[in-house]
């Protein structure tokens, strides 16, 4: 089928509704990132040919008594009085992840209709896969590069394999505390009928959950880390690395987090900051759209998700 170059602001308009995976910058926060696409996006759709002003009656006399009447300008709904047709308010957007300022990687929003998908994308909570670099030696307040050091330590006796095997007994206490939560023995029967049922999920969002963790790559004194897990934030992944090298008989803090994947939302697939125009974000849309038809699981899984423990008296 032939493609049809539209230039109507109108019917452009009627297909900015759905998900578009964008790539957030480092340094960025997600309220400056949803500025930029609203002040892209008006600027593009008012760059294409917008309706015309409205008309209005008017009746004239004439000399020999008559009336005329014709169709005039409305000049209160011209662009040089109401400014330009599309407006920043006129656009809703919903992020379904609040990554923190020095996060960068995918980050998936909802534009107009496409807001209840990204609410709906963000309740259901899929895995998020990162890729997090610490550098050991060195510890500081916020645990991130920015803030100032308080601590040095010495790192000579730290390789690979130790750091391996920490992550290891890292991922193994999250997967016993999965099954702690539910109240189920991790040995039984039951444990593993609710394993088979996909990735179990705790009913708390606020409860963070690593469901793999293992060393990526290691170049003394930097280290990287890929982490999968939900309900993470920044903060946390900061502790993450902080304690990681205090188990490591050192120190150490986070110097960069980037989000790799977002349930089936890819890194390779995200839109570049110098990509964030109509073309691209309508083009994202149509791919997003074809990867939820693929995957319906990442707005709706049909899985048994992990309950709290009771408190006692209850």
């Amino acid at each position: 089928m032939a493609l049809k170059l539209v230039k109507d602001a109108p019917t452009v308009w009627n297909y900015l509704n759905g998900l578009v995976n964008l790539y957030k910058p480092a340094g960025f926060t997600v309220q400056q990132v949803r500025n930029t696409i609203i002040h892209n996006l008006c600027r593009d759709l008012n760059q294409l040919e917008v309706r015309p002003s409205l008309q209005r009656v008017i009746i004239d006399d004439t000399a020999d008594s008559s009336l005329i009447v014709r169709k005039v300008e409305d000049l209160s709904d011209n662009v040089l009085v109401t400014g330009p047709r599309y407006q920043p308010d006129d656009i809703k957007c919903r992020f379904s992840a609040n990554h923190g300022r020095f996060t960068s990687g995918v980050i998936v929003l909802g534009i107009n209709n496409g807001t209840n998908l990204a609410f709906r994308l963000q309740q259901n909570r899929p895995l998020r896969v990162y890729r997090v670099t610490g550098f050991l030696g060195k510890a500081t307040e916020t645990h991130f590069a920015e803030s100032r050091v308080t601590i040095r330590a010495t790192i000579d006796h730290i390789g690979s394999e130790k750091i391996g095997r920490l992550l290891a007994s890292i991922q193994a206490s999250h997967q016993r505390k999965m099954f702690e939560l539910s109240g189920i023995d991790i040995q039984s029967q039951a444990a593993y009928e609710l394993a088979c049922r996909g990735t179990i999920r705790p009913a708390d969002n606020r409860q963070p959950m690593i469901y793999g963790i293992r060393l990526a790559e290691y170049r003394k004194p930097f280290f990287t880390i890929e982490i999968h897990a939900i309900n993470e934030t920044e903060a946390y992944l900061g502790e993450l690395i902080h304690e990681i090298g205090i188990n490591l008989k050192s120190c150490a803090h986070c110097t960069s987090v980037r989000c790799i994947r977002h349930g089936h939302f890819l890194l390779e697939d995200s839109l570049l900051k110098k990509d964030w125009n109509l073309q691209n974000i309508i083009s994202g849309m149509a791919h997003s759209n074809k990867l939820i038809n693929q995957h319906p699981d990442m707005l709706q899984q049909h899985s048994s998700s992990l309950q709290g423990m009771e408190e006692p008296g209850q």
